[in-house]
């Protein structure tokens, strides 16, 4: 799982909740090199703050959905800065989710579990 934050105390919040429900979150602070590490690594699910410096998480977003390799992988985008049609302006980029800052930590979780559920193959019973 990629988590793409500039903020310390973020990143910290995000990969304590989710290594706590057995994820393996792998931050990166500088967004220039976010899509470079997906590409990497293929996460299982990237989270995105919007307000970066550099590269922005719109940008990202639009970057993941046009790589072949990682236009799959589910995104969740997360953002302090929430403004009329903001959230529409996301999903329309390619985020599947979006969440507010200060986030709810329930909320959080959540989300992260109903796109992980989502991305699972499903598997017939023999």
């Amino acid at each position: 799982m990629l988590i793409v934050e500039d903020n310390a105390l973020n990143i910290k919040l995000f990969c304590d909740l989710l290594a706590a429900h057995g994820h393996e979150p792998q931050a990166v602070t500088d967004s220039r090199l976010a899509h470079d590490a997906a590409r990497e690594f293929i996460p299982d699910l990237v989270i995105t703050d919007i307000q970066l410096p550099h590269v922005s998480g719109l940008e990202l977003i639009q970057l993941i959905r046009a790589d072949e390799t990682l236009k799959d992988v589910p995104i969740m985008a997360v953002t302090a800065y929430a403004t009329a049609g903001d959230e529409e302006r996301i999903r329309g980029a390619g985020a599947e989710s979006y969440v507010t800052k200060p986030i709810s930590v329930a909320r959080f979780v959540q989300e992260v579990d109903s796109l992980l559920a989502r991305k699972q193959p499903v598997t017939a019973d023999v």
